[in-house]
């Protein structure tokens, strides 16, 4: 039985899905970038340490993702001067 919260739809404003949108990029790229860096590490502990970062940064960015498909943008009207 799915819960009716879960598929509850809600607005946000257009600044707050932006910052999120440009927060999901930065951590796809901190990931790839970590990711790339695992090939230069020796330590077994620094490369198990290093793949855990990897998979957080790609859960919260996936998280973020899940969110921002569940949620409308509330589009304002431009002030009149």
């Amino acid at each position: 039985m799915k819960h009716e919260s879960s598929q509850e739809c809600f607005e946000i404003s257009p600044r707050f899905r932006s910052t999120l949108e440009t927060r999901i990029a930065a951590l796809e790229a901190n990931a790839d970038h970590d990711e790339s860096c695992i090939s230069r590490l020796d330590n077994a502990d620094h490369i198990r340490r290093q793949i855990r970062l990897v998979a957080a940064q790609r859960a919260e960015a996936l998280r973020m993702r899940l969110f921002l498909d569940r949620a409308r943008t509330r589009w304002t009207q431009p002030a009149l001067l």
